[in-house]
């Protein structure tokens, strides 16, 4: 998989290193625009490259995401506001380098790392395993391809499918998706593959019957633990909307049950609606 990655390293003059943007991290919003995930992505590998450790666990990561990232040279950058015994907080920022015109900051983030312990004593509440509507289906190693599940009409869950044309409907939605790499060569951690994966919240919970008219400007991800395995499922579990602003949470899983949550918050872009049953995604991904 490490033929495939969002960007290539790019040398500069000026020592610092930036990152080209590759096809795998074009938007279908726009042309000349990037996604969401490949952005994401970015800003979590300079966080954790930068500050992570064994003992801290990046438990909360935002990112606001307020202007639109173009297909040009990008960069990060990093800086530690806090580094106490049990918490950390690192805050980012994703810049670009257009050609012959200043430096701009599309989006920033703070992550925030929790010293890992043990338990507080006592019981608390917990979704009960009955009350799990998260499955994951079974998949192969070299199978890089997503699923895609959504609860049938009659309330009951829907089977898992390669095609998402088959999903356009007003139901409840969830994927089992495997994170590429962010850069050639080097396999995304599993706190990367969290972040990556936790975007597609935005897709499960804003695409209905007519496809995805709602944009995310920002994304937040909180961990109780890393994930294991390759693959992560997303699950929509929160979604309201109302005057064009929406705002929607989602389950994050791996094959041991779930381990965090995602949240969005997205605008009407209606004008460029992406309607997933003229698009094929999957030959745009065998082109690049």
């Amino acid at each position: 998989m490490t033929s495939i990655a969002f960007f290539e390293r790019a040398g500069d003059p000026s020592g610092e290193i930036r990152y080209r943007p590759t096809a795998f991290a074009a938007s279908l919003w726009a042309p000349g625009t990037l996604n969401g995930p490949a952005v994401c992505a970015l800003a979590a590998r300079a966080v954790e490259v930068e500050f992570g450790t064994e003992e801290f666990l990046p438990a909360r990561c935002t990112i606001d995401l307020f202007k639109a990232a173009r297909d040009v040279l990008t960069s990060t950058r990093t800086r530690l506001i806090r580094s106490g015994g049990r918490i950390r907080v690192v805050d980012v920022e994703i810049v670009q380098h257009p050609d012959g015109a200043d430096e701009v900051v599309v989006a920033r983030g703070t992550t925030v790392f929790l010293r890992t312990s043990t338990n507080p004593p006592g019981e608390r509440w917990h979704r009960p395993p009955e009350m799990v509507t998260f499955h994951p289906p079974a998949t192969t190693g070299d199978d890089l391809a997503p699923r895609f599940a959504s609860d049938a009409p009659d309330g009951g869950l829907g089977e898992w499918q390669r095609d998402m044309s088959g999903h356009q409907n007003g139901h409840r939605k969830r994927i089992w998706t495997r994170a590429a790499p962010i850069v050639p060569g080097e396999e995304p951690t599993p706190f990367q593959r969290a972040v990556v994966s936790a975007e597609s919240a935005s897709l499960i919970s804003n695409w209905g019957s007519t496809g995805i008219g709602f944009i995310n400007c920002d994304l937040t991800v909180a961990l109780s633990r890393l994930p294991h395995g390759e693959r992560i499922g997303v699950e929509a579990d929160i979604h309201i909307e109302d005057d064009g602003v929406s705002v929607s949470n989602a389950g994050l899983y791996d094959a041991d049950g779930m381990f965090g949550t995602a949240l969005v918050t997205a605008v009407n872009n209606a004008a460029a609606q992406i309607d997933f049953t003229t698009v094929d995604t999957s030959e745009r991904y065998r082109e690049a």
